[in-house]
């Protein structure tokens, strides 16, 4: 597995191609219904590890406890966005973890609101 200098050891544990590959089973994107995922979806998990939980699946459901976005979950694993999201959606199929997209604003500023702040500033 590892040269005399311990190279490839240390390329595997780095975020290797092959690495990435075998953590995602080849796969290069989630399921279909999951298609959705993207950099700002929240995950959360809903159970902690399980016995025989591949490494990557129980670090996210360790991380997870409070909502964490895709983007926040790739840089603590220091794994691809992409890969991350494959590892995701295995976990919400499982009912590991639940996924929300972010709550978006429905309503527009309140201009008034706005502008009076904006006064009040430049008064200081």
């Amino acid at each position: 597995m590892s040269g005399p200098d311990g190279k490839a050891w240390q390329d595997w544990a780095k975020g290797s191609p092959e690495r990435l590959y075998v953590v995602t089973a080849g796969r290069t994107r989630p399921a279909a219904e999951h298609a959705l995922f993207d950099l700002v979806t929240l995950i959360v998990s809903r159970s902690g590890p399980g016995p025989g939980m591949h490494p990557e699946h129980a670090a996210i459901l360790d991380i997870c406890t409070n909502p964490l976005s895709i983007a926040e979950i790739s840089a603590h694993l220091s794994l691809p966005a992409s890969t991350v999201t494959v590892l995701v959606g295995d976990l919400v199929d499982g009912g590991h973890v639940e996924a929300r997209a972010p709550v978006r604003a429905t309503t527009h500023p309140d201009v008034a609101l706005l502008e009076a702040v904006m006064d009040g500033l430049s008064s200081i």
